[in-house]
């Protein structure tokens, strides 16, 4: 079955400007793709990576609330997509740093979460906070330390940064963190 996400289409060739055509390229791929009939572009569409981390100190972890859409108010891990010519980590610690201010070192890959409902795959790491300083940047109302028995799980954003924490929690208390990876729906 042939499918396009229609509200992320591409109109027109990013290399010379002309009016693309969806269709499955002549090369063996089995996709519909955006391909300019004037200079043969193939744009392909791929998800985006979401990058973060979950800081923590000790039995407390650090959120942030978002002073952005989507989910303003809410509260989250410090993320947000990936930069072009970045690692997944150095993504993730730069995050950090631009949602929260916060020192940390960076631990490893705990969760890998595809949300395929909006292209995109969700990627957090295991930080240890290096402070109990913070200083958020514009895109952070406030960032502060959660024990799990505090966390506004009812407030929390996205099912992704939910469904890391409770894994985090529950790697804590058994003394050993894993590596998770699932789908998101």
């Amino acid at each position: 079955m042939l499918r396009v996400n229609f509200s992320h289409t591409i109109h027109f060739c990013r290399q010379c400007g002309t009016a693309v055509e969806q269709r499955v390229p002549d090369d063996g791929d089995t996709k519909l793709r955006a391909i300019c009939p004037a200079c043969g572009t193939i744009h392909y569409q791929n998800p985006l990576n979401v990058v973060g981390t979950v800081p923590y100190l000790g039995d407390r972890v650090l959120l942030c609330k978002r002073n952005i859409e989507p989910r303003r108010g809410f509260w989250t891990l410090p993320a947000g997509f990936m930069e072009l010519g970045e690692s997944t980590a150095e993504g993730a610690l730069r995050e950090t740093q631009e949602e929260a201010g916060a020192e940390i070192e960076l631990e490893g890959l705990f969760t890998l979460l595809n949300v395929a409902r909006v292209s995109q795959v969700h990627m957090y790491y295991r930080a240890r906070l290096l402070s109990e300083r913070f200083d958020p940047g514009h895109e952070t109302m406030e960032a502060r330390l959660f024990q799990q028995h505090e966390i506004p799980w009812e407030e929390i954003a996205f099912r992704t940064v939910k469904e890391t924490l409770e894994r985090f929690f529950a790697d804590q208390q058994r003394g050993s963190f894993g590596f998770y990876a699932g789908d998101i729906n």
